[in-house]
């Protein structure tokens, strides 16, 4: 069997650090990689033994060529998923496409309508779909072990320093050009939430805002960069964030990516900022009550203030209760009939629980001809229906069909 090959749209942390690397690990090959930054796309291409004639700076040179290998990756930066996927759809290419993948609900409808229209498919990259953690619990919700399903309540612990990183000082600090934080960082929630109620969702409500990022809330004395900064205690202080972290791994690599130093980056970049600048915009703690068809309800708690980053979860059942803890990979289910409680564990080992792992590997199949598509499009944009939905109710007060 021939090799799967790929071109990589988009060489940031996602494109080229996650996606690109699984899928060379796992026998594809790497043909094309589209980056506007120079010194990252020639790093990039540099790994995978990239030609010149097969780097580019912008998509549109690229898929101008036509159908020249068998699948693309879209990782661009959010506000730039669209239109790339349409012309990569128009092609026949199947597309990996990087969540969210799209700002505006009517893009929604453009996607589904590209696809409907092109021999190829979009497979959104929900990676929590495929972690051992949440197969095994969508494996006890399916299994009939709670009795009914009632209700599910879930908490994207985002951590302090994580929401610093990405949603103060990061790509993803203002919306517009972002996402909106929910949707941005609480689509695979959204996504799974959609699964364990086994039906589309029906309508939402939602509150949250930016409590705490704000220049009012700047401790006295602070300055605008930290390694000038004589605070001692700030939570936020980017050299302990990055420099107590890992050099070679997430987030340290989002900053030296393209070949800075760490101290560069800090001198100079804007993850060196005082988080107090006032320069982001989006929700620091945001809720969501979801209504499914078929009755389930689900609450959704997405907050900047936890210690811990994981995902912990109820599922709320007739006959049962499912306890479950991403971080430690730890279930616990009582059964109400008998009285008796199980605990077991899962591996959640490898990025997002090794759901980067299974995705690629899921998606590979379904090229290679081993296996389906691994979700329709139709339902997985169901999760940024409710995104959507949950940021129109936070902004009106109202409770928004979806």
């Amino acid at each position: 069997m021939n090799p799967v090959r790929v071109a990589i749209i988009g060489c940031g942390n996602r494109g080229a650090d996650v996606y690109a690397r699984y899928l060379a690990a796992q026998g594809a090959v790497i043909t094309h990689v589209v980056e506007p930054r120079p010194a990252r796309l020639a790093e990039v291409a540099a790994r995978h033994g990239i030609p010149p004639q097969a780097q580019f700076t912008h998509w549109d040179a690229f898929l101008a060529q036509g159908r020249v290998t068998d699948a693309v990756v879209i990782a661009t930066p959010d506000h730039d998923h669209v239109q790339p996927c349409l012309r990569a759809l128009q092609i026949g290419y199947d597309v990996l496409l990087e969540k969210p993948v799209c700002l505006h609900p009517h893009e929604l409808d453009l996607l589904l309508t590209a696809e409907a229209a092109s021999t190829g498919t979009v497979t959104v990259c929900h990676v929590l779909r495929t972690t051992a953690f949440f197969m095994a619990v969508q494996q006890v919700a399916a299994s009939g072990r709670l009795g009914q399903l009632v209700g599910v309540q879930h908490a994207e612990n985002v951590a302090h320093w994580h929401y610093a990183h990405s949603y103060v000082r990061g790509n993803w600090r203002a919306s517009p050009p972002a996402a909106p934080f929910l949707l941005a960082k609480a689509c695979h929630d959204l996504d799974l939430l959609r699964t364990l109620a086994a039906n589309p969702p029906k309508r939402i409500s939602s509150e949250g805002a930016l409590h705490h990022f704000r220049p009012e809330h700047a401790p006295p004395g602070a300055t605008d960069r930290c390694v000038t900064c004589p605070v001692q205690d700030c939570p936020s202080d980017a050299r302990r964030i990055y420099l107590t972290r890992d050099p070679h791994a997430w987030p340290v690599t989002v900053l030296t990516a393209g070949g800075q130093t760490l101290e560069e980056a800090l001198q100079d970049g804007p993850y060196g900022e005082c988080v107090y600048l006032g320069r982001n915009n989006v929700t620091d703690h945001q809720t969501a009550t979801v209504t499914f068809q078929g009755g389930v309800t689900a609450q959704l708690t997405v907050s900047a203030f936890t210690h811990n980053n994981t995902r912990t979860l109820k599922l709320l059942g007739t006959h049962g209760e499912l306890r479950a803890h991403m971080e430690r990979g730890e279930l616990e289910l009582h059964d109400f009939r008998t009285g008796h409680s199980e605990r077991w564990t899962v591996n959640t080992t490898g990025n997002h629980g090794g759901g980067d792992q299974g995705l690629v590997q899921g998606w590979l199949a379904f090229l290679r001809g081993q296996s389906p598509p691994p979700t329709p499009l139709a339902e997985s944009l169901d999760s940024h229906r409710m995104a959507f939905a949950a940021e129109e109710s936070r902004l009106t007060g109202r409770t928004v069909e979806v």
